[in-house]
């Protein structure tokens, strides 16, 4: 696994659903906002989820706030303030929500 940290784009490799997986993978990134404020967005997240439902246990266990975004590519994605890319991948393996290599973590 190559880290590559110059020229940085974090939609990149969105596209990367892979061969043969019959998972898809959940994306997790972290967007710079203004100053020190930065906002952790999850996508692909599978249909039959309740996303409303992770959302408030997100919120609730990691102290923050969230909402649910409606978007035509990625379908329902998920955004919490703060840089939450850990606790995000810690939680849907302990809820086995998805297995820990379904779950890609992308951002500085």
């Amino acid at each position: 696994m190559s880290m590559n940290f110059g020229g940085f784009d974090a939609f990149d490799d969105a596209g990367d659903n892979g061969g043969g997986g019959g998972e898809e993978k959940i994306h997790v990134r972290v967007q710079q906002r203004n100053g020190r404020k930065c906002i952790t967005t999850i996508a692909g997240l599978a249909e039959d989820l309740d996303v409303k439902r992770i959302c408030k246990a997100f919120k609730k266990n990691f102290s923050c706030n969230g909402a649910v975004q409606k978007d035509e590519e990625a379908g329902e994605v998920i955004q919490l303030s703060g840089d939450q890319r850990t606790n995000v991948k810690a939680f849907l393996v302990d809820q086995e929500i998805s297995h820990s290599e379904y779950v890609v973590l992308h951002g500085f």
